[in-house]
């Protein structure tokens, strides 16, 4: 099935509130910025930043369900806090239901929260863009944004940075793959 980002919009509408559609636009937007600015495939930074957020709004035990019987999800996620499971269980709904097949793609929208170690030049454009897009404030974000002008490593590291420490400052658990992406950049 040939994808495009109209297509994948028109698909996730319905399934997300209006304000995270709205979030879910601008993060298309700037994905293509991205992938224009560093040399990705546009197309599918398109596409991919689009069916992003698919499964926020999954039900949690359906999503729970989803990671205790496929064999490709980690069971580790169930440690953490379920708003990291959307990323890696909606890649693979979208696999199933509308049949996305390009592991690249897939690849971006499953760690587009948490990053992960070896990040593909998309997965970095998709979780980079997700984080900066133009609705984003809070505290590093712009610093992150003027980074993100010439260097798309040092962006990602910094957001990955911001990310951990926001974390461990309010004593809450950080998924490893965020530790991996973090240091595999660094």
């Amino acid at each position: 099935m040939e994808i495009t980002r109209e297509k994948a919009l028109d698909y996730v509408r319905p399934f997300l509130k209006t304000r995270r559609y709205e979030h879910t636009v601008r993060v298309t937007d700037q994905a293509v910025d991205l992938a224009q600015r560093f040399g990705a495939d546009t197309e599918k930074a398109e596409v991919a930043s689009a069916l992003h957020d698919y499964a926020k709004y999954k039900p949690l035990d359906l999503m729970k369900r989803w990671i205790e019987t496929d064999r490709r999800l980690s069971k580790d996620l169930l440690d953490y806090h379920h708003e990291l499971w959307h990323g890696p269980v909606g890649a693979y709904m979208l696999e199933q239901e509308i049949g996305l097949a390009d592991p690249e793609i897939l690849s971006a929208i499953s760690s587009h929260t948490t990053g992960k170690k070896h990040m593909s030049l998309l997965d970095k454009i998709v979780f980079l863009a997700d984080y900066i897009e133009p609705g984003r404030d809070f505290p590093g974000v712009d610093e992150v944004r003027e980074i993100a002008e010439t260097n798309l490593d040092g962006a990602c590291a910094l957001a990955l940075k911001n990310t951990i420490v926001f974390l461990v400052s309010k004593e809450r658990t950080v998924y490893p793959d965020t530790f991996h992406a973090y240091n595999d950049l660094i």
